[in-house]
């Protein structure tokens, strides 16, 4: 009778960690701005890699946008600005994005965003590895 309550013991344990397990990983794993398009397109593409840096330039037609994803430490520079109505954890805001405009993010947990306005814009993001 031990040996099966033992059994029954390891089982229940073993089936509790594989559960703790599988917890910690996020079934809704985000994609990256290079892996998120929009209505299934591509909107960035890759200038350079190479082991310190990715560089991305990536372009939004009016009515286009970029999917929810996430960022990673990065440096932003707009080569072609428009408007843009950005969703975040914040809430949904409207925001003019000027040509020449710089930023630098930590990282963003995520967001969304859709080109409102009427003509392209075109973004270069740098991240450091």
């Amino acid at each position: 009778m031990q040996t099966i309550q033992s059994l029954s013991t390891k089982i229940a344990f073993l089936f509790f960690c594989i559960l703790s397990l599988l917890s910690c990983s996020s079934p809704d794993q985000l994609p990256d701005p290079l892996a998120a398009g929009w209505e299934g397109e591509k909107v960035c593409k890759v200038l350079k890699e190479n082991s310190s840096i990715r560089v991305l330039e990536c372009s939004f037609p009016p009515g286009f946008g970029h999917e929810k994803h996430f960022h990673a430490k990065h440096f932003g520079y707009t080569l072609k600005g428009s408007k843009f109505r950005i969703t975040d954890h914040k809430g949904t805001r409207e925001v003019d994005v000027p040509t020449g405009y710089d930023f630098f993010n930590e990282g963003i947990e995520w967001h969304e965003v859709l080109n409102i306005g009427d003509s392209t814009a075109v973004f270069l993001i740098i991240e450091p590895k």
